[in-house]
């Protein structure tokens, strides 16, 4: 440290402190970077990289960002996953005795993002804690800075489901003890892409307790603590509106892994990471960024309480009912603006008056919108509005406080009406009586001078000034002017008069800003005793407002209310994909029935590619999960069971970055349906077991459905092109065959997108690919290897016809090698292996297991 200035040494000092981060140093109109951060920084920003002399040998790397534009580069860094530590000058470097005082005043995280520039107002930014307990329990916290809102909540021993669970609430940080496995965090970066943060404090502190008293497991107040102080310690500033943590527990909502949820496109696209074309888009008729967040929290946890399921659709059947008040009520919440993020900034510190005034405006809707809800004669509804606060009296605060519009800083001034505060009305008098003794001042001396171009001006550094051209200089005959500046064209004078005036002028300015400062502060404070009752008010207006989105969505798209039962039974008429639906023309749109009970529980679906098979399953599990959140869906008339879970194993795609291969992760994805489903869950598997060869393929398959069949009971979907598979409908008792139709027209494939009973009887797959637009020479030729292929299988059953007879004899004597181990030689290995055989269960093995038998018998014999 001695080699470099006091200066770098103090920088270095405090970049110690926070190695993990770019440290914004601020030196001046500059947040500077040094070092490394200098070198990384000028890369990922693309910025002029500079050095300096810093008292060492060799000059030291150095960028720098203006202070005012300082917000746009640190948004950057954030969103490629770094973290920033703001540094600035907390000592008036004309008071400072040598190096100016400086100290991190917040650290900006990609979990801790405030400024709204940042945020996507429609989802929520959360930052999470983990804690694993010593039974290997994990207990996860999370809140959303921004809008102050958490929960918690315990998981089992399992890495997967954690990793699942950090996916699925879109967590952008995630806080963990110094000591936690590294393995476990390498795992989690992997595969949920979030930034990782330290944090040992976990001391129960009184300034928490209110917001952990709702937690009763002792690890979720660990966990929850955890992340307060790390919150508190990062941040160095209130965070009085955060709202208490409350516990939830999974078996409460429906369970969709994050795969499935990508497979099924409910709130993310298969083709990128953006919602368009996904449930969450066709859904969002959402007016306020609240509704917009709380909607997709919905779609994320669908209900399994039938009660709560219930009381939803009432309230979306009562706004169809009520089309006038509905309508009323969507356009006074397009008047609301985000109450949650700006309830944060309040508390955080850095709202400005804009942010009061758009408050203002919200609060000044909520007593029109607590009439409406009232005037729709619903017990829940009135419930909803007499939880609605239209806080009169910080309304009337603003109103007389705060322009109209008002500048976006707050320390300039023009910020607070006239009339408001008494000194502040003397002050501003002062200033401008005082700019129109200018006015008339200058006025009067070009009459004494004759100088007609003569003007008074100001600036920030000489002040008030009179100005005068070169050319017009010797008209001045008064002593009264003293010169202040020379110019290249003119000369500025000062007289004793506007000197005077200049004093009390700007005195009065300086004072009136300082002012407008103090009482805008005192406002800040006061807006902040209306958090809680804000967020209140905030909770209420999103609930209305995806209700409102609900009652929009059936109504345009011709939706109806589902109904659910206990029998296991799925009765849906004239269903539709809904995303689909719209994609295309609705009047195109071929819609299809399902019907399964408790002595059907798997579909085994058959028929062309693009002939709607994937689509068929996918509409099923969507209406299916649209029903739970308490929506209507698209379909003629709908009766469901309520579903625990749906797993899906749709698509193929190899996880390049855990070197998984494409038939692996369809295997895994597999295992977690069996291992996890229950007769209460909704599976769909979309040609399950094409990532192999065909014996094998055709081999998992059928045991995968037997294995469901026989342990599970789930409702299961299963498309396959293993047209072999059709005969389990007269071994299985509760499978059926379905098929997507397709027919030839004049050599023409021709899809007709309609799901009947049966077998499909052929593939079609070289239509599919005429239809693809293949070569045409391409296409006659795999016609000729059809049939070319087709009448070798025929001239095969033919031959084994022929010779089974003469075979059977063999046979038999193969057959007993079973009874007479010792007559035919057999080996001690090879014996072993067949008592290991006859000691398999078959019901009781999973398709995993059999592999791995299979691969143990097969190295013994070797």
């Amino acid at each position: 440290m001695a080699q470099y200035t006091p200066m770098i040494q103090q920088y270095l000092k405090i970049k110690a402190e926070y190695q993990d981060a770019f440290l914004f140093f601020r030196l001046g109109d500059f947040y500077e970077m040094f070092f490394e951060d200098a070198l990384k920084a000028s890369q990922v920003l693309e910025i002029t990289l500079t050095s300096r002399d810093g008292g060492a040998q060799d000059k030291i790397p150095m960028c720098g960002v203006p202070y005012h534009a300082a917000t746009g580069y640190i948004e950057q860094l954030i969103d490629k996953g770094y973290k920033v530590a703001i540094c600035e000058q907390t000592e008036d470097p004309k008071q400072a005795k040598g190096v100016v005082r400086r100290e991190v005043i917040q650290l900006i995280t990609p979990g801790t993002v405030m400024d709204e520039k940042g945020l996507n107002d429609k989802e929520n930014n959360y930052i999470a804690s983990i804690h694993r307990d010593q039974t290997g329990k994990y207990a996860i916290a999370y809140t959303d800075l921004s809008t102050g809102e958490g929960k918690a909540l315990l998981l089992e021993n399992s890495l997967e489901r954690l990793s699942n669970e950090i996916a699925s609430i879109g967590a952008k940080e995630i806080v963990v003890d110094p000591n936690f496995d590294q393995d476990e965090i390498t795992f989690i970066q992997t595969r949920c892409h979030v930034v990782i943060s330290f944090e040992d404090q976990v001391a129960e502190i009184e300034d928490f307790y209110e917001l952990v008293k709702q937690l009763h497991h002792q690890p979720l107040k660990t966990v929850a603590y955890r992340l307060l102080h790390y919150l508190k310690r990062s941040q160095k500033r209130s965070l009085h509106h955060l709202q208490p943590f409350t516990e939830f527990e999974l078996n409460q909502y429906m369970k969709i892994d994050y795969f499935s949820k990508r497979n099924l496109e409910i709130s993310e696209s298969i083709r990128g990471k953006n919602n368009k074309g996904t449930l969450l888009w066709l859904l969002d008729e959402t007016v306020t960024a609240m509704g917009g967040r709380l909607l997709r929290q919905w779609i994320d946890r669908p209900l399994i309480n039938e009660n709560k399921i219930i009381q939803r659709l009432d309230m979306v059947e009562t706004l169809l009912d009520h089309y006038f008040e509905r309508e009323d009520l969507r356009d006074k919440l397009t008047g609301v603006y985000d109450l949650e993020r700006l309830s944060g900034r309040v508390a955080f510190g850095n709202a400005n008056a804009r942010d009061f005034i758009q408050l203002k405006k919200s609060l000044i809707q909520i007593p029109a919108i607590k009439q409406l809800t009232e005037q729709l004669n619903h017990h829940w509804a009135n419930e909803l509005a007499n939880q609605l606060d239209s806080c009169e009296e910080l309304v009337t605060l603003l109103e007389n406080a705060i322009v109209d519009q008002p500048p976006l800083s707050i320390k300039e001034g023009g910020l607070i009406k006239d009339g408001f505060h008494q000194e502040l009305d003397q002050y501003r008098d002062a200033s401008r009586n005082g700019k129109q003794w200018i006015a008339q001042l200058e006025k009067e001396e070009r009459e004494k001078t004759g100088i007609k171009s003569l003007k008074v001006g100001f600036n920030r550094v000489f002040g008030y000034y009179i100005e005068v051209t070169r050319a017009n200089i010797h008209l001045l005959q008064d002593s009264r002017y003293e010169r202040k500046q020379t110019l290249a064209n003119s000369e500025r004078y000062i007289t004793p008069e506007l000197k005077e005036k200049e004093a009390l002028i700007l005195q009065a300015e300086e004072k009136s800003v300082d002012l407008e400062y103090e009482l805008f502060l005192k406002i800040r404070e006061t807006v902040q005793s209306y958090i809680k009752r804000i967020q209140q008010t905030a909770k209420i207006i999103s609930m209305l407002d995806v209700f409102q989105c609900f009652a929009t969505i059936s109504e345009k798209r011709h939706y109806t209310r589902p109904t659910f039962n206990t029998n296991r039974r799925i009765a849906l008429e004239e269903g539709r994909h809904p995303v689909v639906e719209k994609v295309m023309d609705s009047n195109s749109y071929v819609p299809n029935d399902c019907y399964m009970n408790d002595q059907n529980e798997i579909l085994l679906i058959t028929g062309p590619n693009m002939s709607g098979k994937s689509t068929y399953m996918r509409q099923i599990a969507l209406i299916a999960l649209m029903a739970q959140m308490g929506c209507f869906v698209p379909a003629k008339s709908v009766e469901l069971p309520i579903f625990d879970q749906i797993f899906t194993r749709i698509g193929a795609a190899d996880d390049l970055i855990s070197g998984q291969s494409t038939f692996m992760v369809e295997m895994l994805e597999a295992k977690n349906a069996l291992m996890n489903a229950t007769n209460d869950s909704l599976i769909l598997f979309d040609e399950i077991g094409r990532g192999t060869s065909t014996y094998d393929g055709m081999a998992l398959a059928q045991a995968i459905i037997e294995y469901i069949h026989e342990n599970i009971g789930a409702k299961t979907l299963f498309s396959t092109h293993y047209h072999e598979l059709t005969v389990l409908e007269e071994k299985l008792a509760k499978l059926s065959n379905v098929h997507v139709s397709a027919i030839e027209q004049q050599g023409k494939l021709v899809f007709l997108h309609k799901v009947k009973k049966g077998a499909a009887d052929k593939s079609y797959g070289i239509h599919v690919a005429e239809l693809a637009e293949l070569p045409a020479s391409l296409i006659k030729r795999a016609n000729e290897v059809l049939a070319e292929l087709e009448k070798s299988a025929r001239d095969t059953r033919l031959e084994t016809a022929v010779t089974i007879d003469e075979e059977n004899d063999k046979v038999q004597e193969q057959l007993t090698l079973f009874d007479n181990p010792e007559k035919n030689n057999i080996r001690k290995s090879d014996q072993k292996v067949l008592e290991k055989i006859r000691g398999i269960d078959i019901l009781e093995v999973n398709p995993m297991q059999a592999m791995n038998l299979l691969y143990e018998i097969k190295k013994q014999l070797k």
